[in-house]
């Protein structure tokens, strides 16, 4: 009798349950379309007025209402690749060192302090990066790459210039800073549900530290490793503070060198947002954050494939 009075109430629990959940992921969804919906709106008279050429227009001239976007746009994903190929890396050689190489009484404090890099606010990053990185950028990096790195042809041209200490290249080393506690914490925890069994099935038949890594911790925990790298990327795309101590905030598109100053979606957004005057200026200030919006929901998507075309690939090769 006991157990036939528990069902009624068992099986209400159960669908309030089933049912707040599907709620929670709902309400998730109708918030992406909202920020979305919201943003378009925002932005349709810029639309209108510039149409698909607001992409590709470097002109940003707020008195005369003239706006393209390109020059933030371009800044946006120039600091943030150089980010990604300063942080993956290190991240990468952080990770590998915590768990696989570290002794027991470094690796807790160690990683404790990476965590703590994670918290600490984005404005100090920028106030550091003005007030004491860029100095010491422009007086003794910023020469020694052009010296060396300078001379390479194509390449170097990316490393000529005025060494100001501010600037695209600056603004991604700042970036790379921010995000390595994110990616090497997430990299460290995947690494570490790695079965014992398989890395020391690896280290018994002769196999070194690397081979390891390579072969068998990397494989099992590439969908951490990938998201991992995605939430740093993530990070970057949408940096503000920190980019725009360092950055230069200049609207005049410069491709020829890493050194000249620029600007981001995110900064200028900060910059100009409540200095907006006219209707078609706040429209174009939206419009940059439907394209950062879109860019990430970009990467999302690419990283997605990506993982379910490696899954695809490992099932047919067992």
């Amino acid at each position: 009798m006991a157990d036939n009075s528990t069902k009624p109430s068992s099986k209400l629990g159960e669908w309030v349950f089933h049912n707040v959940t599907r709620l929670f992921a709902l309400l998730t969804l109708l918030i992406l379309v909202g920020i979305l919906v919201s943003l378009v709106h925002g932005a349709m008279p810029s639309i209108e007025k510039f149409g698909l050429a607001f992409l590709w227009s470097s002109g940003w001239n707020p008195p005369m209402d003239e706006f393209g976007g390109l020059v933030h746009i371009y800044g946006t994903l120039v600091t943030s690749l150089i980010a990604l190929a300063i942080a993956v890396p290190v991240s990468f050689g952080i990770a590998l060192f915590l768990t696989e190489l570290s002794p027991a009484w470094l690796r807790r404090p160690l990683g404790v302090a990476i965590e703590l890099l994670a918290g600490i606010p984005s404005i100090v990053y920028g106030m550091w990066g003005l007030l004491v990185f860029a100095p010491l950028f422009g007086q003794y990096i910023q020469p020694f790459l052009g010296a060396t790195l300078g001379h390479i042809p194509f390449l170097g041209r990316l490393f000529q210039g005025a060494p100001m200490g501010i600037g695209l290249l600056s603004a991604g080393v700042i970036l790379s800073i921010m995000i390595i506690p994110f990616i090497a914490s997430v990299m460290r925890d995947v690494f570490e549900v790695t079965p014992g069994i398989l890395k020391e099935s690896a280290y018994a038949v002769g196999a070194t530290t690397w081979e390891v890594v390579w072969n068998v911790v990397l494989p099992y925990t590439r969908v951490g490793v990938i998201g991992g790298i995605m939430l740093g990327l993530g990070r970057a795309l949408g940096e503000t503070m920190a980019v725009t101590f360092v950055i230069g905030n200049s609207d005049q598109l410069d491709t020829s060198s890493l050194y000249a100053a620029g600007n981001s979606i995110a900064s200028a957004l900060a910059n100009e947002f409540t200095e907006a005057v006219s209707p078609i200026h706040t429209a174009a200030l939206i419009e940059l954050g439907l394209i950062l919006f879109l860019i990430t929901f970009t990467v999302l998507v690419f990283s997605k494939l990506l993982l379910m075309r490696l899954a695809k690939q490992q099932g047919q090769r067992t």
